[in-house]
């Protein structure tokens, strides 16, 4: 999916979860109040008490408009205000006995909709979507406080994990797919080539590396040093996710397959790939990989220009 895919079907979701939610009301969640009104009832709730301004600042609203919504929440009888007792000067808004029972109404009728809508999802879907809800919240937090995020630099593991194999095969399928037009022939033979050498993985010539961030599968790198024989290693299934390419990700992968190579002493290194990614192509290089051959071919399910890379024991 292009960029402005992406955009586009964000705003879309965006502006369907605003009217599902009932934001397009004069009201919410059940209550004669208002949006900015329920949202303050919650925060207020949640943090014991607070200042008009700060509830201002978390609510990202104007003063004026927090002051004549809750000069409206003081006299429904829903919040009290009175003096900290760090200061006097200082004013905490708090419930009210009947602002506790409003905001027992609003979470009822909050959680039910969650409910509802949660029932028509699998488990798999429930758990993506509360872990994208959040991620896509705190993004759209950040971007108004000028924070700048903590992203989680990915680890290098050694080894499949549950999920591995189709996780490695959809990373390829779908760039190469969006890049370049290859089809499921493609991603097939990519799954059951993964398949095949899982159960031999633990030979010690062989070897897998993933990079996970979050839990996430974000890349992988293997050495098969069994199928080309002639104590030959293949560096298979190189792929970084689209979130860490540029991040020196790839260059960790390879550092450690390379690595690999050369303690088990292996002859040459060899690698199959395509014209035209440069980017790749330029670790490869950097790695001591040079170009050996280059032919029309249509191992991949389309014709395209084939190339193979060599690396000699020790880069030499």
């Amino acid at each position: 999916m292009s960029t402005l895919d992406l955009i586009e079907q964000i705003r879309s979701s965006s502006r369907l979860m605003v009217r599902e939610l009932g934001f397009m009301n004069a009201t919410l969640a059940a209550t004669d109040y208002s949006p900015s009104a329920v949202h303050s009832l919650l925060e207020i709730d949640s943090r014991g008490a607070m200042t008009a301004t700060q509830l201002a600042q978390l609510l990202g609203l104007e003063k004026s408009s927090v002051s004549r919504m809750l000069t409206r929440l003081l006299a429904a009888g829903e919040l009290a205000e009175k003096p900290s007792a760090e200061d006097a000067r200082v004013r905490l808004l708090r419930l009210t006995g009947q602002g506790k029972a409003t905001v027992g109404r609003i979470n009822e009728y909050g959680a039910r909709r969650v409910m509802e809508a949660l029932q028509q999802l699998n488990a798999a879907q429930q758990q993506q979507a509360a872990q994208g809800l959040t991620a896509w919240a705190q993004a759209l937090e950040r971007c108004r406080t000028g924070e700048k995020a903590a992203i989680p630099a990915p680890e290098i593991i050694t080894g499949f994990v549950p999920g591995a194999i189709g996780r490695i095969a959809a990373m390829h399928g779908r760039y190469y797919a969006e890049n370049h037009g290859f089809g499921t022939y493609f991603e097939a033979k990519v799954a059951s080539g993964l398949a095949e050498f899982a159960t031999r993985v633990d030979n010690e010539r062989n070897h897998i590396w993933l990079a996970v961030c979050g839990g996430n599968i974000v890349g992988s790198v293997a050495i098969d040093g069994e199928d080309l024989g002639d104590n030959q290693a293949h560096l298979r299934w190189f792929i970084l996710d689209e979130s860490c390419r540029g991040t020196g990700i790839g260059k960790k992968l390879l550092d450690a397959a390379v690595a690999f190579c050369d303690q088990q002493k292996f002859a040459s290194t060899q690698l199959w790939t395509f014209k035209g990614l440069d980017a790749a192509r330029r670790l490869y290089e950097y790695y001591g990989f040079s170009l050996a051959k280059e032919w029309q071919g249509d191992q991949w399910g389309k014709r395209i220009t084939e190339q193979q890379f060599t690396r000699y024991g020790n880069g030499q």
